[in-house]
């Protein structure tokens, strides 16, 4: 074989990869696989493949609490095919905790569209002889320090949500960190802790049970599956809103044409009414805004978390 016929089959080769490699969309997801965000994005996957005429994977990149994910998005090329699934702990309440992380989530990318939000509810033992948020903080004042509740660690967005209620209302909580979710509401079912702010999915089954009683939910508005369930805001802390988002972003210097065409995109996937029966049951609502909104979002979550984290002399684990 000639020198000139092997270096033509190595640039047909290089030409290839890199063709097929350009084909390839990673949608990174900073979580394990199983779990509602993961299953989430792989929902949308293969619907977003069919509108961008790509190959889209889940490529699942844990650890560090979603910054391995991160960076990986933020180092990646301005081109479209790496996308960040973000969420409200990764790029706000993480930022606002941690001084070293390896990004910046505003300066390190480009923001797409939110995904879909997943409300908190304010749950307590039955024991707990309150039943709704007014008596709960009466309660509370009643009992300084005498009440735990836990969170799925030190700077989740579940322990900085109960920081920001506990200084809104002028309590005294007493903070129980977990190694996740699961174990703290095993506890708290266990009656060994008296409260949490537990996510919908979560929470919703428990409450149904009669295991936890729903004091408020930490939203604007009230759930449709749960609609007499007031929200914390009209029960006398007006502003309490710790809604946990999930949203896309690209990373920084991605051209504003392949940002619009992946909003516009995801607006289309987002309206389908399959892809919205999967989200309600997985305890999520669908829910699609514009790049400009959703930098808002994300600015005004990262002022909102470094005020708790300050107010609450915060440290990370």
């Amino acid at each position: 074989m000639t020198t000139r016929r092997i270096f033509g089959m190595a640039l047909l080769l290089c030409v290839s990869l890199a063709s097929a490699q350009n084909n390839t969309v990673r949608l990174v997801v900073p979580f394990a696989t199983g779990g509602p965000t993961d299953i989430a994005a792989r929902v949308i996957a293969p619907l977003l493949s069919e509108a961008m005429g790509k190959t889209v994977i889940v490529d699942n990149r844990v650890g560090a609490t979603g910054a391995i994910g991160a960076e990986f998005v933020a180092r990646a090329p301005a081109d479209g095919n790496t996308i960040l699934f973000g969420t409200s702990s990764i790029m706000g309440a993480n930022p606002a905790l941690m001084q070293k992380l390896p990004y910046d989530p505003i300066r390190d990318f480009a923001a797409v569209s939110t995904i879909a939000t997943i409300e908190n509810i304010l749950v307590v033992h039955p024991s707990v002889p309150v039943n709704n948020v007014q008596e709960f903080i009466r309660y509370a004042k009643d009992n300084p320090g005498k009440l735990f509740y836990g969170s799925s660690g030190i700077g989740s967005t579940y322990h900085l949500g109960a920081e920001m209620f506990a200084n809104m209302t002028k309590t005294q909580l007493s903070h129980v960190p977990y190694k996740g979710q699961g174990p703290a509401a095993q506890d708290l079912l266990a009656g060994h802790l008296q409260l949490m702010f537990d996510a919908f999915n979560s929470a919703v089954p428990n409450i149904k049970a009669g295991r936890v009683k729903a004091l408020g939910i930490a939203s604007n508005k009230r759930h449709p599956e749960l609609p007499d369930l007031p929200t914390i805001s009209e029960q006398g802390v007006p502003g309490y809103v710790t809604t946990i988002w999930i949203a896309f972003f690209l990373p920084a210097k991605t051209p504003a044409a392949i940002v619009d065409k992946m909003n516009q995109d995801l607006r289309a996937i987002l309206q389908r009414s399959d892809v919205k029966e999967r989200f309600t049951k997985l305890g999520m609502q669908a829910s699609a805004s514009s790049s400009h909104d959703l930098d808002t979002i994300l600015k005004q979550e990262l002022a909102l978390w470094t005020k708790v984290v300050k107010e609450g002399n915060i440290k990370a684990e």
